[in-house]
């Protein structure tokens, strides 16, 4: 099999950087045990980075970003999976290190994959993807820390992103009273839609200023935000609460909401997420965790050749939801 076919290739030398869809072959192709026929993929902020010269993602050019992908099996020498398998294969190094799913033919280790489960399509695994693992996940590791829907409201940040829209709808859907913040005023209709109950603004979470300790508003929260927001966030969370944390930087706080409110912080890494772990969460992504507003969540679908002209926008801010690449 050595028809060529189409990739997005991202390169970069001393004086040119290009990123543009070529004609590869197989023999291009990292080692890996499963050959894969990619039918989604989906645009997260590592793909951003990935198309721009300074992104500190990729380290080696030539190479094909995308982290996310699901598609048919090939051809496999690990035993676990076979010719016309339907998987799914997020993280690890795809897309980093590794040539990821912005391909039509992806070579990636069978460690790394995951069966679709039954009631999601490769459609629906890609609308979730990253973003939906670390909205799984957070809600997983706040509900192993005590949090249940009669506790009280749960606060989503940047809840128009991709990991904050799966995470209202997802905890919409487990019976949670969502309050979403988000500055994009146009976008309240949207929200609204995926659950939330109550929508608040991004200065209602943090106005410049961090107490120590402030009223008591959240019995939890999902945070990919980080920084300043996650700071006057933890002052804010009911006695023995849990926030819920996959982004940002330096956070400006003290011990006090630890050792006076007896707050925890849970950092979400969905990128090396244990494989058990990881398929507990998809199996719970295609049952109580599936959005009933799933198709709401996509902004739009492209192809590989749109891709180019809409990697930067995860970068601005200016997603809605999840942006899905047909291959």
């Amino acid at each position: 099999m050595m028809e060529q076919f189409k990739a997005l290739m991202v390169d970069k030398n001393e004086n040119d950087f290009s990123v543009q869809v070529k004609n590869i072959t197989l023999n291009e192709l990292p080692q890996g045990d499963v050959l894969i026929k990619v039918s989604y993929s989906a645009i997260n902020y590592k793909d951003g980075l990935a198309s721009i010269p300074n992104g500190k993602i990729v380290t080696t050019y030539p190479f094909i970003p995308g982290i996310d992908l699901a598609g048919v099996v090939v051809s496999s020498q690990d035993p676990r999976f076979r010719e016309g398998d339907e998987i799914i294969a997020t993280s690890y190094e795809i897309g980093v290190s590794h040539y990821g799913g912005y391909s039509e033919y992806a070579r990636i280790p069978g460690d790394w994959i995951v069966p679709l489960p039954e009631n999601l399509t490769l459609m629906e695994s890609m609308i979730l993807g990253t973003a939906g693992i670390t909205s799984a996940l957070s809600i997983q590791r706040l509900e192993d820390n005590g949090l249940s829907p009669e506790k009280g409201k749960v606060l989503v940040t940047g809840a128009t992103g991709g990991v904050g829209s799966l995470a209202v709808s997802m905890l919409s859907k487990r019976g949670y009273e969502v309050v979403a913040s988000t500055g994009k005023n146009s976008e309240h209709t949207f929200l609204h839609k995926l659950g939330a109950k109550e929508i608040i603004s991004r200065e209602d979470v943090f106005n410049g200023k961090i107490k120590t300790l402030d009223k008591q508003n959240w019995a939890a929260a999902v945070d990919p935000v980080g920084g300043e927001t996650l700071a006057s966030i933890l002052s804010k969370i009911q006695y023995n609460g849990s926030v819920a944390v996959s982004g940002g930087g330096s956070v400006p706080t003290t011990v006090f909401p630890f050792i006076l409110r007896g707050i925890n912080l849970l950092g979400i890494d969905s990128v090396y997420c244990p494989m058990d772990v990881r398929q507990e969460l998809w199996n719970r992504m295609a049952t109580d965790l599936k959005p009933s507003t799933l198709s709401e969540i996509i902004q739009k679908e492209i192809t590989l050749e749109e891709l180019p002209e809409n990697l930067p926008t995860i970068l601005k801010g200016q997603e809605r939801g999840r942006i899905i690449v047909k291959i």
